[in-house]
């Protein structure tokens, strides 16, 4: 079995459950929390004085 078809099942805090496939896992629920989290790092640093930009977000292109 592949990981695209692979069920994962999310419990988040409520009795509630979520069925994903492995697809739908990374692009609607994976991916949107990790840039989430790394966008709030950013804006942490960012509001805590650490002097962070573009280049640090991206990296080198």
């Amino acid at each position: 079995m592949s990981s695209e078809q692979r069920e994962i099942v999310t419990r988040p805090g409520t009795p509630k459950e979520r069925r994903f496939d492995g697809r739908g896992y990374l692009l609607g629920y994976g991916l949107p929390q990790f840039f989430f989290h790394v966008n709030m790092s950013y804006a942490l640093l960012r509001h805590n004085g650490v002097e962070v930009g573009k280049r640090d977000y991206m990296g080198q292109y």
